[in-house]
């Protein structure tokens, strides 16, 4: 999540909120500026936000949202929305600059942990005091290891394989349960002349950690899963190679052109009836034209082991502010309108809404999809957020590396594993 939004590792630029979200690669990593802070700004104290939401509907929503604080009195904000995979690398410049903004978009956990433990994150505290309407899973992740909240969330989101309805009822195959199900599906599919998988990794490797992220929970369960993103277990650990055995099953099945190019032109791929499905996050509906989302649907990551408890990628999205702000008391008065039914309301009606409010009285919409996603997330075990988000920025880059290189050399996994376990070794010892 990113999504290296991811998203996170962002799908379409969103992502965190909605996560990851525009079909049109060139307008999605393409930088727009909506009100960018500049010196006027700040002199007059003006919040400053940096929003990698950058899908013309998440941007358009996000900009609804600031005007509404402005209008309302209690202070004055102004958005700067950066492309996703631009805000991603250049957020720990940001963080770090002499005069950074005041607010930015991002992901909870472990991420947001991550800066906070640097000390660049504002204590947030005394902004959760008013928020108890808010469930305790929120506030966990929302908490640093000291204890103080860094983090305000907004909305979450889910993953699943995408796919058309028109084409699935075309081509005569519904959605699989098992594995074995799955299998079949891919070996139907492509006996009909399509690719049955989609994903797009060109410039967006990060999207192959969701298939790790679902093969090892799937597998070895979510605290095992936890527990190798923190460095408590090794990658090279046969329980991790059992990931890659089974992945190794579906790999003919794969979109050979998705290696190639982004996820973004992997979700135009699969709206024009070039690939069957593509497991990505709901933040992609952003890009679809809206005649097309009425025949979406997805269905949950195949169970493989029923003996494990079903866990599914839940990321939340939302906000984090500089530790050196110069309006904390500005800063922390537009946190708390961003976790307000209203701004998240108006968030849902302004986006393509397939994403669920943070604020429990926040209504979600009632679209078959959103209620289907909601009550998957309802029944699962545990929840998870995503590779990066669930470890750090940091640890990204070495899923990109391993798993791109397990899909192109696949009998090189154990020789990738260990590289991947040094790797990730440098990452927990720096």
């Amino acid at each position: 999540m990113s999504d290296f939004d991811p998203s996170r590792r962002r799908f379409l630029g969103h992502l965190g909120l909605a996560g990851v979200g525009a079909l049109g690669a060139s307008s999605l990593l393409s930088a727009c500026a909506s009100s960018a802070s500049g010196p006027a700004d700040k002199a007059s104290g003006a919040i400053s936000l940096q929003s990698n939401l950058s899908s013309p509907q998440a941007k358009a929503a996000m900009e609804k949202i600031i005007e509404n604080f402005n209008k309302q009195g209690s202070g004055r904000a102004t958005v700067n929305t950066i492309a996703s995979e631009t805000y991603r690398t250049q957020l720990p410049t940001y963080l770090t600059s002499a005069n950074p903004p005041d607010l930015y978009t991002w992901y909870a956990g472990s991420v947001a942990n991550n800066y906070a433990s640097k000390n660049l994150l504002l204590d947030v505290s005394d902004v959760w005091r008013g928020l108890g309407d808010y469930p305790q899973s929120l506030r966990n992740i929302s908490t640093d290891p000291t204890g103080k909240q860094i983090f305000v969330p907004m909305t979450n989101y889910w993953w699943g394989f995408f796919y058309r309805k028109s084409n699935f009822a075309k081509w005569g195959v519904q959605e699989p349960k098992t594995w074995a199900e799955f299998i079949t599906l891919c070996q139907t599919l492509k006996s009909k002349g399509v690719a049955p998988i989609g994903i797009g990794l060109g410039d967006t490797p990060w999207v192959a950690s969701a298939w790790f992220d679902y093969l090892n929970i799937r597998i070895n369960g979510a605290p095992f899963h936890r527990e190798l993103l923190a460095g408590k277990q090794r990658f090279d650990d046969p329980k991790v190679k059992a990931v890659f055995a089974r992945w190794r099953e579906v790999l003919p099945y794969f979109d050979p052109k998705g290696k190639a190019y982004p996820f973004q032109e992997a979700t135009t791929a699969l709206l024009a009836n070039k690939t069957g499905m593509f497991l990505i996050g709901t933040f992609f509906a952003d890009a679809a034209p809206k005649d097309a989302l009425g025949d979406l649907d997805f269905f949950q990551f195949p169970i493989i082991d029923p003996a494990v408890p079903v866990a599914e990628e839940a990321p939340t999205d939302g906000f984090f502010a500089s530790a050196k702000t110069a309006n904390p008391a500005g800063t922390k008065a537009l946190l708390t309108y961003l976790a307000s039914v209203q701004a998240q309301e108006t968030y849902i009606q302004s986006s393509s809404g397939i994403v669920l409010p943070a604020h429990p009285k926040a209504k979600a919409a009632d679209s078959p999809l959103v209620v289907k996603g909601k009550a998957m997330l309802d029944n699962a075990k545990e929840l998870t957020q995503f590779f990066n988000r669930d470890s750090s920025d940091a640890l990204q880059p070495t899923a990109d590396t391993a798993l791109t290189k397990f899909i192109d050399k696949p009998d090189q996994i154990d020789a990738i594993l260990r590289e991947w376990q040094a790797g990730a070794e440098k990452v927990f010892k720096g």
